[in-house]
């Protein structure tokens, strides 16, 4: 069944080359948004996109940019892998919502209103306190919807979450988190958020990072796809994809930009931790790039249908993302 499905990875912030593109080809993967900001400014955000661009040149046989969604099923069709971009902070756009625009010309499809932090448009998830969505923000999120730019709320704190919702007039998304009923982290998401985002047509990319998941990398495959199943009653089958947050092949130096950028003189990476991390181990189930097949054996096992595995794994990925990139008339 997998290798017939067209599997969209909603997230994920590899150490990028050769290997790891071969290894999404031979997991089956068809599409994938690639992470290409945390903290960058405008011009570094730009250099991101020139790096990108150089890889495009260098595996034209493995990868395509994605610049619609039809650019994933002919990838599919190829052989090769789709990627689009996203900003995991509003950064890139500093204090200009005229770049709001130049950058989804650029092929920028996703951003994170925050990424942990109060930003200038919302609050993340580590704050004390979550005063919602700024002036600027609301803003912003007015543009998003024009320019047709996707709001991604995974970092985000839950009323700040709650308001992106309620003041976009399009779906948003949460890219790559997990319901807090499966495990405590500060980056899974509510029932009642996760409710709001479905009720408004938005998608939730279920994680396999091992710091969102129970036990972490002792969760079991059968774990996993009971979260899925209680995920799917919760929300509805059409509102459920994946999002692995899978940080292949990474040095340990990574966390530190992504957890402190610029903004502090001493190391914080969360729970009051000053400690320098390592990335945690994967499950044995999704250890690397190659392992989609796993998700859909598991998936399967687990009683899921094959249109209903085909929504999951790629399909509720490739619709909402149809209808949301759209730019509005203006």
């Amino acid at each position: 069944m997998h290798e017939s499905l067209t599997v969209v990875d909603g997230l994920q912030y590899a150490n990028w080359d050769r290997s790891i593109f071969e290894q999404l080809i031979a997991g089956g993967v068809s599409g994938v948004h690639a992470t290409i900001v945390y903290h960058e400014t405008c011009r570094e955000t730009l250099l991101r996109i020139g790096e990108w661009n150089r890889r495009f040149e260098a595996y034209p046989e493995l990868i395509r940019p994605v610049n619609d969604m039809d650019d994933i099923r002919r990838a599919k069709a190829e052989g090769r892998v789709g990627v689009f971009f996203g900003a995991q902070n509003c950064s890139p756009i500093e204090d200009d919502i005229d770049l709001v625009a130049i950058f989804r010309r650029l092929g920028l499809l996703i951003m994170q209103l925050t990424y942990n932090n109060q930003s200038l448009l919302a609050t993340g998830c580590y704050e004390a306190e979550d005063p919602g969505i700024t002036r600027f923000g609301r803003e912003v999120i007015r543009e998003m919807n024009r320019v047709g730019m996707v709001i991604d709320m995974s970092h985000s704190g839950r009323r700040s979450t709650l308001e992106a919702i309620d003041i976009s007039t399009r779906p948003i998304v949460i890219s790559h988190a997990n319901p807090l009923f499966f495990h405590d982290a500060k980056r899974n998401k509510s029932e009642q958020e996760l409710r709001a985002l479905a009720d408004s047509g938005g998608l939730l990319g279920l994680s396999t990072y091992a710091m969102h998941l129970p036990g972490g990398d002792r969760c079991t495959l059968a774990e996993y796809c009971d979260m899925v199943a209680r995920t799917v009653d919760l929300m509805g089958i059409e509102h459920v994809g994946v999002g692995t947050d899978l940080c292949q092949n990474q040095p340990s130096e990574t966390l530190t930009w992504m957890r402190n950028g610029r903004w502090s003189r001493t190391l914080d990476f969360g729970e009051g931790s000053a400690a320098q991390p390592d990335w945690p181990s994967q499950p044995s189930w999704f250890r690397g790039a190659g392992d989609y097949p796993n998700l859909t054996a598991g998936l399967v096992e687990r009683g899921f249908e094959r249109h209903e595995i085909a929504r999951i794994m790629g399909e509720n990925w490739l619709d909402f993302l149809t209808e949301a990139t759209r730019p509005q008339s203006s």
